[in-house]
């Protein structure tokens, strides 16, 4: 076989990263090995009444001559579906208040290509010679930042732990500790997901706006990921008001809307930064999908998009939580655990304390018994050298696929964690 030379990315691209461990796990559970019970990955649920709104969406772009076949044969301009922006930015304008127009929102393929845009603007060597970093203020976070970027996954965060909150019934929450958290001449933006993704925890109105007060002071860009947030999908379980300027790059999406394979990343800020995405997207990929924007088009127009988001998409997955927490407190009932305060989004993340084994052994034995979890430890990206026991003894769940397979997995989780134990 012969032996290529690759670059710094390239060699980075060959090594194993959390988001690709991840997404190979989605592909074999939902194409090649159907028997596997995927627990871990981010597949928004397929409900019913959303599909059969998309579906009345395709058949209405079918209907309209000439409709469908701009959709697949013609480029949108590298900012995406102009008719989309105008309604999008008409929206946001009127359901916030905001001083926003069309100039303000780009699209992209996908929010982790925004991502990868964004921390590649902010971040990495500039040309005075310096190095700047993203700062996440709060670690655990998302596990596809830790691998994006052209720098080392080493060089480009910077993180602190979380400040920990015990409440009730086994459960906890994280904080951003403020006493410790700074924006150095180093740190080139932040970022933030609300609701996190893994712990479906929600920052407070209050920690989100002391972050707006210190990124502007620090002349940074505070980069806010509200995948699952307001306006749409909206999935939240806690108050929360959504805030934006044009220091703030809030990045949205169609995909937990159902919409997944769409990929429509959804970028809202300046117009000098959406310019920096525009054109990357033109180099990159020449223009972002139609069919997203098309199929959501009518939503936006309407609004109807924010009362789907209210009545079907938050009450669907409300319930779904609160059927995983019972059960899961059901099954681990004499195990030493927490689980943190589900908020939003479509996860659980579970913190399994003196866990005799490391989490990434664990998710390797729930492989082997037929259920995929995450492994904790790919979420902690710029505390990769802090020694901190609690890095290794957590998992993410989802609850987002068929009761049954939850039902099922969650089984399995508990029967092998008490064995685990048990034998220790």
């Amino acid at each position: 076989m012969t032996q290529f030379c690759y670059s710094s990315l390239g060699q980075k691209a060959l090594t194993i990263s959390g988001i690709g461990e991840l997404m190979d796990d989605l592909g074999q559970a939902m194409t090649v090995r159907p028997d596997l019970l995927m627990l871990g990955g981010g597949n928004p649920a397929h409900i019913p009444e959303m599909e059969k709104v998309f579906r009345e969406s395709m058949e209405d772009i079918l209907r309209k001559p000439g409709t469908y076949e701009r959709c697949v044969g013609d480029y949108d301009g590298p900012r995406g579906s102009p008719a989309f922006l105008t309604a999008l930015a008409k929206l946001l304008k009127t359901q916030y208040g905001w001083a926003i127009g069309p100039e303000n929102i780009a699209l992209t393929n996908g929010s982790q290509s925004a991502f990868y845009v964004l921390f590649s603007l902010f971040a990495g060597h500039f040309a005075d010679g310096s190095f700047h970093k993203i700062l996440l203020p709060l670690a655990p976070e998302y596990i596809g930042y830790a691998d994006i970027g052209f720098a080392p996954r080493q060089s480009l965060f910077a993180s602190i732990r979380p400040r920990m909150e015990f409440l009730d019934n086994r459960q906890f929450k994280y904080h951003i500790d403020f006493d410790t958290l700074s924006i150095g001449p180093e740190i080139g933006a932040v970022c933030v997901s609300r609701p996190t993704n893994p712990t479906g925890n929600v920052l407070t109105d209050d920690e989100i706006a002391r972050l707006r007060t210190m990124t502007r002071a620090a002349g940074v860009p505070l980069i806010i990921d509200n995948a699952y947030g307001l306006p749409f999908p909206g999935i939240l379980f806690e108050p929360a008001t959504l805030s934006w300027d044009e220091n703030v790059i809030l990045c949205m999406s169609l995909s937990k809307l159902g919409l997944p394979a769409a990929r429509t990343g959804i970028v809202v800020a300046s117009p000098e930064v959406i310019r920096a995405i525009s054109e990357t997207t033109a180099v990159m990929s020449l223009a972002p999908g139609s069919i997203g924007p098309a199929l959501a088009l009518n939503l936006i127009q309407s609004r109807r998009i924010i009362e789907l988001s209210q009545t079907i998409v938050r009450p669907f997955y409300y319930q779904r939580m609160q059927d995983a927490v019972g059960l899961l407190r059901d099954k681990l009932d004499g195990i030493d655990y927490c689980m943190h305060k589900p908020e939003g989004a479509i996860f659980l993340w579970l913190w399994f304390k003196n866990l005799p084994i490391p989490s990434a052994q664990l998710y390797q034995r729930l492989k082997q018994c037929g259920v995929l979890v995450i492994s904790g430890h790919y979420f902690f990206p710029g505390l990769e050298h802090d020694d901190w026991p609690h890095k290794y003894q957590c998992i993410r769940i989802t609850y987002s696929q068929k009761e049954s397979v939850v039902q099922k997995g969650i089984q399995i989780i508990a029967d092998e964690i008490k064995a685990i134990y048990a034998g220790a």
